[in-house]
């Protein structure tokens, strides 16, 4: 059983460098794309924090 464990995990590839960078470029170009909604989300949220502090 030892073998077989040893042998499944070195079968598994790591992760490439090629792949974060594609996960990178996606996840920059969705940024871009959505900048405007995330502003605003960010704001809203930010404004309700500093409201409610007070509160507390």
């Amino acid at each position: 059983m030892p073998e077989l464990m040893r042998r499944f995990i070195m079968e598994e590839d790591a992760v490439t460098v090629v792949e974060i960078i594609l996960i990178l470029v996606v996840l920059i170009a969705l940024v871009a794309i959505f900048k405007k909604q995330l502003t605003t989300i960010v704001n809203n949220i930010f404004k309700k924090i500093s409201t409610n502090s007070g509160k507390i």
